[in-house]
């Protein structure tokens, strides 16, 4: 199945700058336009069937979050993020939302819960269908209802910005395949674990799937998951005292 084209022409005036962002900003995250790679204004106006306007406001934008660098009299790079870069995001997202996520597993609340299985549902559908910028999309959305339920707004923000300067370089490439589904199915049992109330299962999965961003979604291989730890075997009974 082709993977969906990242521009696509725009319907509403108003929501111009916003979708050129939104989809080039899933088109560079995912890999869909490499690190390197030079764009101009007037193609992606032509690309997006839209005034050069809105798409230079975008660039902008996508400049003061360092995803492009100005070319002059050319256009726009793509940025690379190194390893390290990497890295040390990864560890940010896991030292801030794995304790909030270990938390909620203790008092996680009923209303918004269909809302929560909705969107994990949908980020199947995407991964599914291949669709990348739903996707990456209903991911950020996901992680971000899940986080609010903290009442920490501040730590809301914090996260989503972090999220949203993760480059997933391997995203494409893992079209269509089973490590997609699975990362994409996580945060359904996400969800299970957390209405379990199991903490310490929502605490590993969540490390993990932060994690995948220096894996799957980077294009290398990950080491299986570790299996549930066996039950302790029940202690040997005493033998009898020896006859006297």
């Amino acid at each position: 199945m082709p993977t969906p084209s990242p521009f696509v022409p725009v319907v509403h005036a108003a929501s111009l700058r916003s979708h050129v962002e939104d989809s080039l900003a899933a088109a560079i995250v995912s890999g869909q336009i490499p690190p390197g790679e030079l764009v101009s204004v007037p193609g992606l106006a032509l690309k997006f069937d839209v005034s050069a306007t809105p798409v230079r406001e975008a660039m902008i934008n996508l400049q003061q979050r360092g995803f492009v660098e100005p070319v002059r009299n050319k256009g726009f790079r793509v940025t690379d993020v190194s390893r390290k870069d990497l890295e040390d995001l990864v560890h940010l997202r896991q030292l801030i939302e794995v304790p909030v996520v270990r938390d909620l597993a203790g008092a996680f609340p009923q209303a918004p819960r269909e809302q929560l299985r909705t969107l994990a549902r949908g980020i199947v559908d995407a991964a599914g269908q291949g669709d990348l910028p739903t996707y990456l999309a209903a991911d950020i959305e996901f992680h971000r209802d899940l986080l609010s339920l903290s009442g920490n707004t501040r730590l809301v923000a914090l996260v989503t910005d972090l999220r949203r300067q993760t480059r997933l370089t391997g995203l494409s490439g893992m079209l269509h395949t089973e490590q997609l589904r699975e990362s994409a199915l996580e945060h359904e049992r996400l969800l299970d674990l957390l209405e379990a109330g199991d903490a310490g299962g929502a605490e590993a999965l969540l490390h993990r799937h932060i994690g995948h961003v220096l894996g799957w979604w980077s294009g290398n291989p990950e080491p299986a998951a570790d299996p549930e730890p066996a039950a302790d075997p029940e202690p040997a009974a005493d033998p009898e005292p020896a006859a006297r």
